[in-house]
C-alpha cells in the first residue's frame, strides 16, 4: 500500500506538472484545502479536498522530501498496521493534519497541499511501534558530512518540537501569508501517535520474547 501511495503521488505530479498555467491553477485550487472556502455555507461542502489536497505538492522539492520520508518509516508502519488499515492511518492522520490546519487559520484564501501532514503520522507512529529503532541520517561536522546513526525517537521527536515551535511562532503572522504548514504537520504527528494504538497488530508473543 505504500508503494502504491507513492506511486499515486508520482503520477499526480507528473499529470499537474504537464498542465497549461490557467488549468495548473484551476486543478490545484479545486483541490487543495482552502479554509475560507471549507468554512463558508454549506459548512464544508468541499470535504473531499481534505483526502485530494493530500496528494498534491507545489513542487518537485516538496514531492521528493515526502516521498523520501513515506519511503523509510511507511513499509515497516504497514507490516505491524496491515495493508487497509495503513491506508486508512495514512487518510486519517492526513485529515487531522488538515482540521488543525484550518483551525488554526480559519480564514486563509492559500491553497493548503501536499502529504507532509499524513507523513508526520506514519513517523510518529513508527517511534510508537519501533521505539529501539535507529536511522542513518547526514550530519555535517566542521563542514564534512558524515553519516551517523541515531535513535529515531529522537530524530522524529527533534523533528516534531522544531515544527510545534515553528508552528507557534506564525501565530503572529498574517492569515493570507503563505509557507510551511507547520500545524499541518503537528496535527498529522498527534493524529497518528493516537490513531496507532488501536489500529496496531500485536505481534506473537514468541516475538516479543528477548533473544538469549
Amino acid at each position: 500500500m505504500m508503494i502504491l501511495i507513492l506511486v499515486a503521488n508520482v503520477l499526480i505530479f507528473v499529470f499537474q506538472s504537464r498542465l497549461d498555467e490557467p488549468s495548473y491553477e484551476l486543478f490545484m485550487v479545486s483541490f487543495a484545502v482552502i479554509s475560507a472556502r471549507l468554512l463558508s455555507p454549506p459548512l464544508f461542502s468541499d470535504w473531499p479536498t481534505l483526502i485530494t489536497a493530500q496528494f498534491l505538492h507545489g513542487g518537485l522539492l516538496h514531492l521528493a522530501s515526502n516521498m523520501l520520508a513515506l519511503f523509510i518509516f511507511g513499509d515497516n508502519v504497514e507490516d505491524r498496521l496491515g495493508h487497509f488499515r495503513f491506508l486508512l492511518f495514512y487518510v486519517l492522520s492526513g485529515i487531522a493534519a488538515s482540521v488543525l490546519h484550518i483551525w488554526v487559520d480559519p480564514f486563509s484564501p492559500i491553497p493548503a497541499l501536499g502529504a507532509s501532514g499524513a507523513i508526520a503520522g506514519v513517523m510518529a507512529s513508527y517511534v510508537v511501534l519501533y521505539p529501539k529503532a535507529r536511522i542513518t541520517t547526514l550530519v555535517p561536522i566542521f563542514i564534512i558530512p558524515w553519516l551517523i546513526g541515531v535513535p529515531a525517537v529522537l530524530w522524529v521527536i527533534g523533528w516534531f518540537a522544531s515544527q510545534l515551535l515553528s508552528g507557534i511562532a506564525t501565530l503572529d503572522s498574517a492569515s493570507s501569508s503563505g509557507g510551511v504548514g507547520y500545524w499541518a504537520h503537528v496535527g498529522g504527528f498527534v493524529a497518528g501517535f493516537v490513531l496507532v494504538w488501536p489500529l496496531r497488530r500485536r505481534l506473537p508473543k514468541m516475538l516479543l520474547l528477548p533473544l538469549r
